[in-house]
């Protein structure tokens, strides 16, 4: 029985992302125009839309999941391990401890969160295999 992913940190992520690995992120259409990721291989699969579109994603890679600040990125990590896809680890920290060590991103840099919206639930069901 393989385990659910624990989360690695972004130093391994980056240098992980510069040799190879894919970058998830699940991030709303919104939050990447305004700032993304700037890594070699990227891959943009809105959260809200995972339950449908995760077999797109590419099984015979390491998929390094990311979001804004590693929560939701840790429950797509986990969605996508139950499916049966063993090179998914969710990335502590998110785009914005990305930032915070340095690593490059395209777009406006800010310091703070935006506040999430509350109303905002999770596309994966409960009891979702």
């Amino acid at each position: 029985m393989n385990e659910e992913p624990g989360p690695i940190c972004t130093t391994n992520a980056h240098d992980d992302a510069l040799t190879g690995a894919v970058l998830l992120d699940v991030r709303e259409q919104a939050e990447v125009q305004a700032l993304a990721f700037d890594v070699p291989e990227w891959i943009h699969l809105p959260f809200s839309e995972l339950t449908q579109r995760w077999s797109e994603l590419p099984s015979d890679r390491d998929v390094l999941v990311v979001c804004q600040n590693g929560d939701k990125s840790a429950e797509a990590a986990q969605f996508l391990q139950r499916m049966g896809m063993s090179r998914v680890k969710p990335v502590r920290g998110g785009i914005l401890l990305w930032m915070q060590k340095g690593y490059p991103v395209k777009g406006q840099r800010f310091e703070a969160a935006p506040e999430s919206d509350p109303s905002s639930a999770s596309p994966i069901p409960a009891g979702t295999p």
